[in-house]
């Protein structure tokens, strides 16, 4: 399986009209991945607060990209996502990413979603399957 990008990716895709467009900061030295982004009203759930299923996915593309953008090849094989608190739409919240593992057949990462005065507000983990490997 090649992995190949045409820019439609609803979290970071530039021509996605309809997508989040979100950019990330990688540091491939570490293994990690990040970026502040503010959730519009239209991804709530309850009034004022973001969407659980729009949390997920911020925590399963942080660590999707950060497998993507180190060229481990992976496919996500599994996601346990765990809320902690209510996360506010219109207010910056940091997404942050990092590889705990790497094997010859899987890629194990974890990643969080947290106010700026670093209040966790919901984590992540997943393990995805390498691709040719």
């Amino acid at each position: 399986m090649k992995f190949v990008s045409n820019g439609h990716c609803f979290v970071c895709g530039e021509n996605n009209p309809q997508g989040l467009k979100i950019r990330f900061q990688v540091d491939r030295q570490k293994q990690t991945i990040q970026t502040l982004f503010t959730v519009e009203s239209i991804y709530q759930g309850w009034d004022g607060i973001v969407h659980g299923g729009i949390l997920a996915t911020l925590l399963d593309e942080a660590m999707a990209n950060l497998v993507y953008e180190l060229g481990l090849n992976g496919i996500a094989a599994s996601l346990e996502v765990r809320f902690k608190k209510p996360a506010p739409i219109l207010q910056p919240l940091r997404i942050f990413g990092e590889i705990i593992e790497v094997h010859k057949k899987l890629v194990k990462a974890k990643s969080s979603i947290s106010k700026e005065d670093g209040t966790v507000l919901a984590t992540g983990m997943a393990t995805f399957v390498r691709q040719g490997s």
